[in-house]
């Protein structure tokens, strides 16, 4: 039912799309932010010296120094004493994996759930408890974590569960609030507040560790996300017709643009069939293979194998994400404006950003595997890295609504499912090959199984990526139209017999 614009409040100011955009990328960014605090903060939380061997080396004239024949950077010259680094706890390299990969176990159970909860009653509230479920258990946290890492692995699972619903509750949002000629807009805006909470909250976490504590890293970020609560619930709708303060003149062009959805039952075999839905999934899988790798991991390169110390640690992995910000949104007007102007298609734009996406990481992550420790060169990859997998949200990211804008929330809870496999996979593998063996070597494995999947990924999503609306977006109504002509034809048949 239509809801009357009261006074067109947002629409005086800023449209209503827009509003629901900012607010959308604010709540993905606390969402991220709350993900990767725990990367940080671990760093302090470990007992460094405890857990690892004391291995005495002896340095060279290249700044290397050289322990059973491998190659191993020194100290820069700002690093500071061991207790910088040394906290409480002693969890061995496959504890600190098992701590971070739950988070994925929680993601992985609750996406298709909270798709259909979202397409079918309120993409708003699943939104709502997405980002309330992580602030209560990431304030929780400092003291589960001094009962035990179980209790962290609970908080963890449950920070999952409500981070496993956000990109299908704000697909679902997009594709009732989107205009087809700004959808990469809004989605890269939305979605590129992933970059921005992990940028603020790399930064943050880094400095309050070393300098209030790491528990002030779970307590301070958490207070502060809660006054997004409030604002969501007063100022977001789930659709246009149902948002009482935006302008009359703003809800007729949304409505007008994307007409009428009707909810429909999900064309299943359809669906698994669709070549283009499967260039989406392999792409969203490998792609967040090489995410996680440097969202998850980077702070862990840095220590181990650059020997940055805590600040500096924040600071180059924190800064990239900043950078990717700036270009995913750059990129997407871009794409969007060549698009409108007839210069591309939207499949020709997706697989622009795609490929943004996937062959800069590789060609970064192949150049880092050569440049041991020249820690200017292995900075500046790696920000190159991270700044082009921005090229996701334009790209497979923003697909799942050209494709079948009436299953939006399921398609992307589908591919995230299957995409949050690398989320449980990479802190384990990465644990289990540098348990002990924190190495470039041990590293250059790490970056070349990444390179391989981006490798894949290029080539399946360029072969049968699409950004064409698919006729089984439309099939229930097809069928509803089938289902109609029998009783027509009976009808008639009475009439002729009558």
């Amino acid at each position: 039912m239509d809801v009357p614009a009261k006074g067109n409040i947002l629409g005086r100011v800023v449209p209503a799309r827009y509003i629901l955009a900012i607010l959308g990328s604010i709540g993905m960014a606390i969402v991220y932010g709350l993900k990767v605090n725990l990367s940080v903060a671990m760093v302090g939380m470990l007992n460094h010296t405890a857990i690892h061997h004391a291995v005495h080396n002896v340095k060279d004239e290249d700044n290397l120094t050289v322990s059973t024949g491998e190659i191993e950077c020194a100290p820069t010259g700002n690093m500071t004493n061991a207790k910088e680094a040394d906290g409480p706890f002693l969890w061995s390299s496959e504890v600190q994996g098992i701590i971070l990969s739950c988070y994925f176990w929680g993601y992985f159970v609750s996406q298709i759930p909270g798709g259909r909860i979202a397409e079918l009653f309120s993409a708003k509230w699943v939104m709502f408890f997405s980002v309330t479920i992580n602030v209560v258990c990431t304030l929780l946290t400092p003291v589960m974590a001094e009962a035990h890492y179980v209790a962290v692995v609970f908080m963890r699972v449950g920070e999952g569960i409500g981070g496993g619903v956000t990109f299908p509750a704000m697909h679902v949002l997009l594709s009732k609030w989107a205009p087809p000629s700004e959808r990469s807009v809004l989605a890269a805006l939305v979605y590129a507040g992933t970059s921005l909470g992990t940028v603020i909250s790399m930064l943050m976490a880094g400095v309050l560790t070393a300098t209030l504590g790491w528990e002030s890293v779970f307590y301070v970020m958490g207070g502060l996300s809660c006054a997004w609560c409030a604002l969501w619930v007063w100022l977001v709708r789930d659709s246009p017709q149902t948002q009482p303060l935006i302008s009359v003149e703003e809800r007729e062009m949304i409505v007008t643009a994307l007409g009428g959805k009707k909810k429909m039952a999900v064309p299943w075999k359809a669906v698994f069939t669709s070549g283009p839905f499967l260039a989406i999934l392999v792409a969203h899988a490998c792609s967040n293979w090489g995410w996680y790798m440097l969202l998850i991991e980077l702070p862990f390169y840095m220590k181990q194998v650059l020997k940055f110390n805590m600040t500096e640690n924040a600071v180059t992995t924190a800064l990239p994400f900043l950078s990717l910000w700036f270009f995913s949104i750059g990129l997407s007007r871009g794409l969007d404006w060549l698009r409108n102007k007839g210069k591309i298609t939207t499949t020709t734009a997706r697989k622009i950003g795609t490929l943004f996406a996937s062959a800069v990481p590789a060609a970064c992550l192949l150049a880092l595997c050569y440049v041991r420790c020249a820690r200017g060169a292995a900075v500046a990859l790696t920000a190159l890295a991270v700044t082009a997998i921005g090229g996701m949200f334009c790209g497979f990211l923003s697909n799942h609504i050209d494709i079948a804008p009436n299953f939006a929330g399921t398609l992307m809870a589908l591919t995230n499912t299957v995409a949050t496999i690398p989320g449980i996979v990479v802190p384990i593998f990465v644990g289990v090959l540098t348990n002990g063996n924190q190495t470039i070597s041990a590293w250059r494995v790490i970056f070349f199984v990444t390179i391989g999947l981006y490798i894949i990924e290029i080539i399946v999503y360029t072969l049968f990526g699409s950004g064409e609306e698919q006729p089984w977006n439309k099939v229930p109504e097809a069928n509803e139209k089938s289902e109609e002509t029998p009783l027509k034809t009976k009808e008639e048949a009475l009439n002729k017999s009558l």
